[in-house]
């Protein structure tokens, strides 16, 4: 992949944050940084006072540094703020946050020392990953805890992830061939100043939340199957007629999954019914409006990734450089929290789903949470009360980290984001989707199997027979554990998407 500073797809973020893809800078990326560098050069030989490349940062801005003391400046920025805690990012998560952040530099405005950016490309190329703690950013003037952790990296210090074990940075350096970087001035500001962390973590679920959305219509389907309801509500006039583009996505998909069912003609004509319960008719609307809200967060992303997020930003066309707010998280921590919104609404309509067939007062025939021996088996009864309590994990955590706000830096940085919260809140999420819906797919599968000899539709069927490569029948009871974690895996790898 070349790094080119044009946006980078979710598509383009998983496969380099997942695979051994090199990345490259073009000549013209070279170039048009070495431009930009020229500027702060410029700056430096005038003695003129300029905000990051002179002065001291945040509620030092207006302190004048030195011109011996500026790579001083630079290495003391990175060390004091990286002061991250908790779990260390995943790989994957650091990958992509090292791909966007050498993305938003190749764009030429941050005046950054090209060294810089090649460096980051060798991380990637190389695979030596900084340890990166995920908590301690705030989102204002970027995730600064977070990215100065990887900043350590590129000066040598700090702790790196390189062939299978945790190692100095200084040793991972040495064994992958890379020679850690001395520190002009602004690199350091240009290397912490950024959305890269909420970004990558963000991105990367948001991977997982989409390849959910179609997840959950081929769970519904099955659902649908097992209940015996009826396909009347995916009808394409209906939904032309409040043509949201994800409904009318959704009910055509329904309508495929459903396609030559057996089980629906066994009921045509003589179902009492008029019409089936919401978390049925209603999966068009929800699961379509989900859909929308998905790719609204995707096109936000998007652009961030071409941003240029840094501050101050050089402009050599005019040898001007201007301090603004580029950095503040806002547009991606309320994106990401919208994204959790609803997610968490996919689960609870899913959630819904899996309590109409354990449920014997609404399954329409189906034996109580699906036992082969009610009573003396208990079945998939505690399989839908670990679904409840993901959900309600999910519920609390749906709550908008983007609506808070608590000053820092002595209240220069009087309004900050929190969007480094609403990504991993959004990650948190998706994880517990991920096994509710492999729990509504197990029910789905177990139901079908009190409608047999009829089939289901043909997509649905491919569905049941995915499960059942993972998860046996339920002739009696056993630890489910493994059987939810098995499909939960499946629907990470994305192998549910052939199917539906």
């Amino acid at each position: 992949m070349e790094i080119s500073g044009a946006q980078i797809s979710l598509e383009q973020l998983h496969a380099i944050a997942r695979s051994d893809e090199p990345v490259t800078l073009s000549e013209e990326v070279r170039e048009r940084i070495r431009r930009s560098r020229s500027v702060v050069e410029k700056i430096l030989e005038r003695g003129d006072v300029v905000y990051g490349i002179s002065t001291g940062f945040g509620r030092f801005a207006d302190v004048r540094i030195a011109p011996d003391a500026l790579r001083q400046l630079q290495l003391n920025l990175v060390r004091s703020h990286a002061c991250g805690v908790g779990p260390p990012l995943s790989i994957p998560e650091v990958r992509a946050m090292i791909l966007l952040r050498a993305n938003v530099l190749a764009l030429g405005f941050s005046g950054v020392s090209l060294g810089v950016v090649e460096f980051l490309c060798e991380l990637l190329n190389r695979h030596v990953h900084p340890v990166i703690p995920e908590k301690g950013s705030v989102g204002a003037s970027g995730d600064l805890a977070p990215l100065a952790h990887l900043a350590l990296t590129v000066v040598g210090e700090g702790e790196c992830f390189f062939a299978g074990e945790r190692i100095a940075s200084e040793d991972a350096l040495s064994q992958s061939g890379i020679k850690p970087i001395a520190l002009e001035a602004k690199d350091g500001l240009a290397l912490l100043n950024g959305t890269q962390a909420m970004h990558a973590v963000g991105g990367l679920a948001l991977v997982r939340a989409q390849r959910l959305a179609r997840v959950a219509d081929l769970a519904g389907a099955m659902t649908l199957e097992a209940l015996m309801g009826t396909p009347h509500a995916f009808d394409a006039r209906l939904h032309q007629a409040r043509p949201h583009p994800g409904q009318i996505e959704v009910a055509a998909h329904m309508r495929e999954l459903l396609r030559d069912s057996e089980i629906r003609e066994s009921h045509r004509e003589n179902d009492p019914r008029v019409q089936d319960a919401y978390s049925l008719r209603c999966i068009p609307q929800v699961h379509g409006a989900v859909r929308d809200t998905l790719a609204y967060v995707d096109n936000v992303l998007a652009i961030e990734s071409a941003s240029a997020t840094d501050n101050p930003l050089v402009f050599p066309e005019s040898d001007a450089v201007i301090s603004g707010g580029n950095f503040h998280g806002a547009p991606l921590a309320q994106a990401l929290d919208y994204a959790a919104i609803a997610v968490t609404d996919l689960m609870s309509i899913s959630e819904r789903r899996t309590e109409s067939m354990v449920n014997p007062d609404l399954s329409y025939g189906l034996p109580a949470f699906l036992a082969r021996q009610p009573g003396l088996q208990s079945g998939m009864m505690i399989a839908q009360v670990v679904a409840v309590a993901l959900l309600n994990e999910a519920k609390v955590l749906a709550h908008p980290a983007s609506v808070d706000n608590l000053p820092t830096s002595a209240g220069r940085e009087d309004h900050v984001s929190m969007g480094m919260t609403s990504a991993t809140k959004l990650r948190r999420i998706v994880d517990n989707a991920e096994h509710l819906l492999a729990i509504e797919l197990i029910a789905g599968a177990e139901a079908l199997e009190h409608r047999r000899p009829l089939k289901a539709g043909v997509g649905v069927e491919r569905a049941h027979a995915l499960v059942r490569k993972y998860v046996r029948p339920l002739v009696q009871d056993r630890s489910l554990a493994n059987d939810i974690a098995e499909i939960a895996s499946a629907i990470r790898r994305g192998e549910f998407d052939r199917e539906s």
